[in-house]
């Protein structure tokens, strides 16, 4: 049974990212760093439909506690697919914007996504097959108005992407990026109303996580073993 850890997993794409993997046969590893019990709560639902699951907590932005949680992960054997989902947005305009809200949004976003992926990468290498999909933004490739921390944050992990997809290509691992648009969901819901999704979004509504998480699985799959390096949009047109 291959692994995969999926970051972020308490929150609400990385709950739908979890639950699809798990339906497609690998043990999941649900991360949350506050929100644990969400975690736990998800490891449960998966293990209640005959999926197999465990949840971990560490704080991606700290680079030695998230050094000794992989290492615990993979003593029980290398993590094949691996979802860097974990995010975290702090907005305001540029001239407005405190070195706080900077600094936190690239440590989790930006970071997160090194501390997390390097310490994975070599035993993936000696299995020769890997999936590594990296959750973008199309903040990252548009830009927002507010969001300079994010877009920044989120465009360096595509930038990230295509340096490590030729890294990795003659070992057998892919790896590409997604970038959502606007996604129905907790972090969303009060932002966006339906007016406003109709005006933004040619499709006329938001996405849904069982969405984006139909995209991470596909990739994560062994039909896309010749996609790599590519930054994959689902936004209903948006872009």
């Amino acid at each position: 049974m291959k692994r995969a850890l999926v970051t972020g997993g308490s929150g609400d794409i990385g709950e739908a990212i979890c639950q699809r993997l798990a339906r497609d046969g690998l043990h999941v590893y649900v991360h949350a760093n506050q929100n644990i019990e969400r975690a736990a709560n998800v490891v449960a639902a998966i293990q209640a439909g005959g999926g197999s699951a465990a949840a971990v907590s560490f704080d991606v932005t700290d680079a030695e506690a998230t050094k000794s949680a992989v290492e615990e992960i993979l003593a029980e054997g290398a993590i094949q697919i691996l979802v860097n989902n974990a995010g975290f947005h702090d907005d305001a305009i540029m001239a407005g914007m405190q070195k706080e809200q900077w600094h936190k949004v690239i440590n989790v976003c930006l970071n997160g996504f090194y501390h997390v992926t390097q310490p994975i990468l070599l035993p993936m290498m000696q299995t020769r097959w890997g999936r590594i999909i990296n959750v973008s933004s199309i903040a990252g490739v548009m830009g927002n108005r507010g969001q300079t921390n994010y877009a920044a944050a989120k465009a360096g992990l595509i930038g990230a992407t295509k340096s490590l997809a030729i890294e990795m290509a003659s070992r057998g691992i892919t790896v590409n990026a997604i970038a959502p648009g606007i996604i129905g969901g907790s972090m969303t819901k009060d932002v966006f109303d339906k007016e406003a999704i109709k005006k933004l979004v040619p499709m006329q509504r938001a996405g849904k996580s069982e969405e984006v998480a139909a995209l991470v699985a596909f990739l994560a799959s062994e039909e896309a073993s010749y996609i790599s390096s590519q930054v994959i949009g689902i936004n209903g047109a948006m872009a």
